[in-house]
């Protein structure tokens, strides 16, 4: 049954991860007359609802059981997908992300705590390196289609993205449960998850895990395609360059060895400083052959800390109430990446090079946050 539920997520992750129209996810934006501060000012008010939502979602996921929660997550990420398809205005777009928030919050922990307690805590970093290795292999099969598909055509890839999606919901109706409901929880239970969630030294691990994460994640997402286009990148070549991103993104099944040769503080040391050297050569680069390396160099880091990172934040925990705990954690992180979205989304929209910038000096704020962080 946990062999299942394994196999499952891993199906989900990668099935969830063939978003078709990645590669152009801004320039889709920017056809439908979306800017690139409207664009970060979505995934501010995405995020912000889904600081919102973490608590409560966190807390039913633990009354009501987690598949029964991953199933229902499903099936709005799958409605989500048919209403960016639909999308022509900023206000579609933004019914997108609340959608996609209201997901993201319900899933924050679920996935986690479903593989975590289905390996039984037993080599759960590699089953946490497989399974993000799986969604970025899925960004790869979905960037090589989008190579094939017509020159614009977006909406094609939108749908075929909800395809996708509505596959994934099918192998989360696989999944079997390893916790029950839990309709009556003792009392203070939540504020004890809390606790623990928040303590033992834990907070300099999610802000700079968080740091680092959103730098990456804004970078390698909306800035990447502002930096091709200037750079004089076509469709093919930032479809090329895409596909090449999302194939290093399956380093994250090399987390475990990295841990092994650096050890874990040390991988984390790693990948923050390559980070921060991408961010600084993108701030200057004015050739495509660089803009790429600087963007496969910082989707190789973010792919290999993700993994050390959610190991991390399950193996402090000792509470039942695991999705509670790890939403919490989710919650916080998720504030210090509403203000680097922002900030970095206010600055893209002026100057690339000072975004770039900034993202250096929070990847750089980033590193040294982990290296405050307690052992666990």
């Amino acid at each position: 049954m946990l062999k299942r539920n394994i196999f499952c997520m891993c199906a989900i992750a990668l099935l969830q991860g063939m978003v078709f129209y990645a590669p152009v996810a801004t320039l889709y934006r920017r056809a439908a007359g979306v800017s690139v501060f409207e664009i970060s000012l979505i995934e501010a008010v995405s995020l912000a609802l889904c600081v919102a939502l973490e608590v409560p979602w966190g807390y039913l996921a633990d009354r009501l059981g987690y598949r029964r929660t991953m199933v229902l997550c499903c099936g709005l990420y799958f409605i989500s997908k048919l209403v960016f398809w639909q999308a022509d205005s900023f206000g579609d777009f933004l019914t997108e992300r609340i959608l996609l928030a209201v997901v993201q919050a319900g899933l924050s922990g679920v996935d986690s705590a479903i593989l975590y307690l289905s390996c039984k805590g037993r080599d759960s970093l590699r089953v946490f390196s497989v399974y993000n290795a799986l969604t970025m292999a899925g960004l790869v099969a979905a960037g090589g289609v989008f190579a094939l598909l017509p020159a614009g055509s977006y909406r094609l890839a939108a749908l075929l993205t909800a395809g996708s999606y509505a596959l994934a919901l099918l192998f989360a109706l696989g999944l079997r449960e390893v916790r029950g409901p839990e309709p009556a929880p003792a009392r203070g239970s939540f504020a004890a998850a809390a606790r623990e969630a928040l303590g033992g030294g834990v907070l300099p691990l999610l802000a700079g895990a968080a740091l680092l994460a959103e730098v990456c994640q804004v970078a390698t997402v909306f800035l990447n395609q502002l930096k091709y286009e200037a750079c004089g990148m076509g469709q093919q070549a930032m479809s090329a360059a895409y596909v090449a991103a999302s194939l290093l993104g399956l380093a994250g099944a090399f987390s475990p060895a990295l841990a092994r040769r650096l050890g874990r503080r040390g991988a984390a040391v790693f990948c923050a400083l390559t980070c921060l050297g991408a961010c600084g050569v993108l701030a200057v680069a004015s050739s495509a052959p660089a803009a790429v390396a600087s963007v496969l160099a910082l989707r190789t880091s973010s792919s290999l800390l993700a993994p050390l990172t959610d190991e991390e934040r399950n193996r402090r925990l000792h509470t039942e109430d695991r999705a509670s705990a790890l939403s919490v954690q989710a919650m916080v992180m998720e504030c210090f990446a509403i203000a680097v979205n922002l900030a970095l989304g206010a600055l893209g929209q002026r100057s690339l090079t000072a975004a770039f910038l900034l993202g250096a000096l929070l990847s750089a704020a980033g590193l040294g946050l982990l290296l405050l962080r307690k052992k666990a």
